[in-house]
């Protein structure tokens, strides 16, 4: 196969409770030594190809891993493919071949039948250039005379993506159309947008309300911008159950069953099925249609009861599907269904154990009933077994109900997580595309689910890589996919370092080896993040493991990755995610038993060097994880939705907040009350931190505030007072802005802070001149009257100022009485003053969205700097990792 460059390579399983189907990538490997610019560019014939591709092409061209790409490539590659695409009959459909001829300029020839295979192939010419880059390095002639062909089948009619749009996170028209890019090179031929009540319907404002939903417009759009691609988008609803967001609302009361499912048997039910089913179809070519009823339980139990009377489940449930499925005939349009309640409702079970159980086949209660249309398609979904065997002989089970070819729907572990479990979503749909394709569980159809439950924390995005194995296993007959023709694909079609993405599910997989695979995989930074920092009880479940290091290790790789510039890895920006993730966990698993040690020791000076090096450090990755995490929110979704995760972030962060001041002030021996007065000055009892112990935050400049001293300040902390805290000495670049000797005033005291501080009962004095920031000019006549920015301090400033460390009041906003303004100073080597003119003005909220949309790999980066800082962009210049990205 295409990519088997290394015949003799021997399959291997991932280390541990995670076996792999495909080997893991070696650190050593070629990809890990290829880290220059793309040393191929494919110059695609877009005028010339036929003309139903050429959107299609322009629109993969223009937006999708740009490099390789002679048209938008930023650097010519010193070799160029030419590709060109002939559309023929001879080619069956579902298949076509490539063939290279070397020449001066190589060309590469494209024969295909259906538009989605043209797309496909050029995913596969892609792969090839990426190949021959690898092979180049042993023979450098692979590049400049190419000699490869290539030959696949679908083994598929359809192969669907379904996403779901419906758990808080609706994604976007451009998140969707990159997402449709990456189908389209990987053979997806339908896609499916879950959306229980997040599509407009008119008439009904109640109906989706603040939830984010598609309009007509938005929906056709999608449809318009895959159909150029050769994928059909069909509407995925639910008519049935899972409607609890509608029926909560006292409009549609009389529509409820329960809380969840729809009245069945009601004449007002099918009229208000019909508007759904018709506001959903109505913007889509296709005329097929997904209508859910899945885990429709309690179905007959709530208010049907007491309208009809006690009916058996089966029955109540083929009838509600015969009326629903006479509006889908009568609109025109071919419906498929989840079969779950078929079998639950047979077995009189609700758990999904009745779904999967081998022995209950719903053929005999079905045919007490009049039985399910023949023409309603059945989807099969099971995300959970990695036995072949156990899926094909489900598969026949539902053949036997009258679905000649049902269709088999695996899963991308998207759902309860933060980043997708990349490693058991190959394990688990390799056994299902295994029986999918054995003479035993044929189908004809194969879709992936990509879920959001429990509030869709996780970025739909990760599930790249299983999205990438799923299509390429959907191209051949054989049941293992090679390994490096996987990293060269991932690499060359999505335009990341797969053994990177792997390594990304370390924030889920234990550091331990030898336990059996359970029916799911863990998501064990779920509930490591979101449990109370100070009850902390899954501390016994991670007891003896050495999780900080394993986090720790985990973090420093993906964030290495995610920030380091590689034209090469464009997607590798999005690791930081879980990057973030894991550094937050690496300060939080066992902060709990760090504390507890101390304290029942009655040992105080270690208990705040606890607070003070671990629980510090940790309130400013958890705020840093939540802002990148919004930032990247409101990137690819709708904004409805982020509040309920945004619930979750403020609850963490005060949780955080108090145990650290409850800890601190029980060390101390001091109340809570004066903590609060002390932080007023920068100052947690007395105590700040040097800037030594705070990797990665901001280094901003001092600060003057006004503070009532009072007697409230708490005791000085010298650093051989075994707290693991430093005096410090102020940065030569800071001016300084404090002009009174501390030792002569009565009212000045030693804080013990990183940088020397006096206290101040004097009123603060206000700069006479404009701002002057960076991004500021005193010429600029749109500056507001003038502002309290302390560049310095003015001659006639009061002898008794406070100077404090802006480390130490990042997170003191709201707190009432103090003042608290940054001055715009940075080092000489981050000071942007000496490469920007200093006439370059203000960059107001429009500007600074043209300044990202020009950086779409630093969007992140960019957005979050610009949200969260105090004035402008360039004031928090600091808080970037690797600052040299600016550029």
């Amino acid at each position: 196969p295409l990519g088997a460059t290394t015949a003799s390579r021997k399959k291997q399983k991932m280390d541990g409770a995670s076996p792999m189907h495909i080997s893991t990538p070696n650190e050593d490997a070629a990809p890990r030594v290829l880290q220059d610019a793309i040393g191929v560019n494919l110059a695609v014939d877009v005028d010339g190809a036929p003309e139903h591709l050429r959107q299609g092409l322009q629109q993969i061209i223009g937006s999708h891993n740009v490099a390789y790409f002679a048209q938008t490539s930023s650097a010519q590659a010193e070799h160029v493919w030419s590709v060109r695409f002939e559309h023929t009959e001879d080619v069956a459909s579902g298949t076509f071949d490539v063939r290279s001829v070397a020449g001066q300029e190589p060309q590469v020839t494209v024969r295909y039948n259906r538009t989605i295979d043209a797309f496909r192939a050029l995913g596969q010419v892609l792969t090839a250039a990426r190949a021959a880059e690898v092979a180049a390095l042993a023979n450098p002639d692979a590049l400049c005379a190419p000699d490869f062909t290539i030959s696949e089948t679908a083994q598929f009619e359809t192969l669907a993506l379904m996403i779901d749009c419906s758990r808080n996170g609706v994604l976007n028209v451009n998140s969707v159309r990159a997402m449709l890019r990456n189908m389209a090179l990987m053979g997806y031929t339908m896609l499916q947008l879950y959306t229980e009540d997040t599509y407009k319907v008119e008439g009904e404002p109640f109906f989706g309300y603040l939830r984010g939903g598609y309009t007509h417009d938005e929906l056709r759009a999608i449809d318009d911008y895959a159909f150029a691609m050769g994928i059909e988008v069909v509407a995925c609803i639910q008519t049935l159950g899972h409607l609890g967001q509608m029926l909560q609302w006292p409009r549609y009361a009389g529509l409820r069953d329960t809380n969840e499912v729809i009245l069945s048997r009601a004449p007002e039910t099918y009229a208000f099925l019909e508007k759904l089913i018709q506001a959903a179809s109505a913007p889509l070519r296709s005329k097929r249609i997904h209508i859910g009823m899945d885990e429709a339980y309690g179905v007959g139990e709530g208010r049907f009861r007491g309208l009809y009377g006690q009916a058996e489940g089966t029955a109540i449930f083929v009838e509600h599907l015969g009326r629903v499925h006479a509006i889908c005939a009568r609109l025109g349009l071919r419906a498929m269904i989840w079969s779950d309640m078929l079998f639950c409702l047979a077995a009189k079970n609700n758990a999904l154990y009745a779904y999967y159980d081998q022995s209950n086949n719903p053929a005999e209660a079905l045919s007490r009933v009049d039985g399910i249309p023949r023409d309603i398609d059945l989807v099969f979904w099971d995300y959970y077994h990695t036995q072949p065997e156990i899926y094909a002989r489900k598969i026949q089970q539902h053949k036997e109900l009258g679905c000649s070819s049902p269709w088999m729907a695996g899963g991308a572990w998207t759902w309860s997580r933060l980043w997708c479990h990349v490693p058991f979503s190959f394990e688990s749909n390799r056994a299902s595309l295994v029986a999918a394709k054995s003479p035993l569980g044929r189908v004809s159809s194969f879709m992936l689910t990509i879920w959001g439950d429990e509030g869709n924390e996780c970025d739909f995005f990760s599930a790249l890589p299983v999205m990438l194995y799923v299509a390429n296993h959907a191209h051949t007959d054989k049941s293992e996919i090679d390994a490096a023709f996987m990293e060269n694909a991932f690499a060359a079609v999505c335009g990341g370092s797969l053994g990177d993405w792997m390594a990304a599910s370390g924030v889920d997989e234990l550091p331990q080896a030898n336990e059996a695979r359970a029916q799911m995989p863990s998501n064990m930074s779920k509930w490591l993040l979101w449990e109370d920092p100070m009850l902390s009880f899954m501390s016994p479940q991670y007891a003896g493991l050495a999780l900080d290091e394993h986090y720790a290790g985990t973090a420093s790789r993906l964030l290495d990755c995610a920030l380091a510039p590689n034209a090469r890895y464009p997607l590798n920006r999005l690791l930081r995610m879980p990057g973030l993730l894991a550094r937050v966990l690496s300060l939080k698993c066992n902060l709990r038993d760090r504390l507890a040690r101390p304290y029942k020791a009655g040992d105080r000076t270690a208990l705040l060097q606890v607070a003070e090096t671990r629980l510090r450090p940790l309130i400013e990755a958890q705020r840093e994880l939540w802002l990148y995490h919004r930032a990247r929110w409101m990137r690819i979704y709708k904004p409805f939705g982020w509040e309920t995760l945004e619930l979750r972030y403020g609850g963490l962060a005060a949780r955080l907040h108090t145990m650290y001041d409850r800890i601190v002030a029980y060390a101390l021996c001091l109340p809570c009350s004066a903590l609060r007065k002390s932080r007023a000055v920068g100052v947690a009892a007395g105590v700040s931190r040097h800037p030594a112990l705070l990797p990665g935050r901001s280094r901003l400049p001092s600060v003057a505030v006004p503070f009532d001293s009072g007697d409230v300040a708490g005791p000085s902390m010298a650093a051989d007072a075994g707290s693991g805290l430093s005096m410090g000495e102020v940065p030569a670049w800071l001016p300084s802005i404090t002009s009174a000797d501390s030792s002569d005033d009565p009212a000045a005291m030693s804080m013990g802070l990183g940088w020397p501080v006096t206290a101040c009962t004097s009123p603060l004095p206000t700069c006479s001149v404009p701002a002057c920031g960076p991004l500021q000019s005193p010429a600029d006549t749109n500056v507001p009257a003038p502002l309290p920015v302390l560049t310095a301090l003015p001659a006639t400033c009061s002898d008794t100022v406070t100077t404090i460390n802006a480390l130490g009041v990042r997170e003191m906003g709201g707190e009432g009485d103090f003042w608290l303004q940054p001055a715009p100073l940075l080092p000489p080597e981050l000071d942007p003053q000496d490469s920007f003119p200093r006439d370059i003005g203000c960059l107001g909220e429009e500007d600074m969205d043209t300044v990202i949309d020009s950086i779409p790999e630093l969007e992140e980066d960019l957005l979050c700097i610009y949200e969260n800082s105090y004035t402008s962009l360039l004031l928090d210049y600091g808080r970037v990792t690797a600052p040299s990205r600016l550029g």
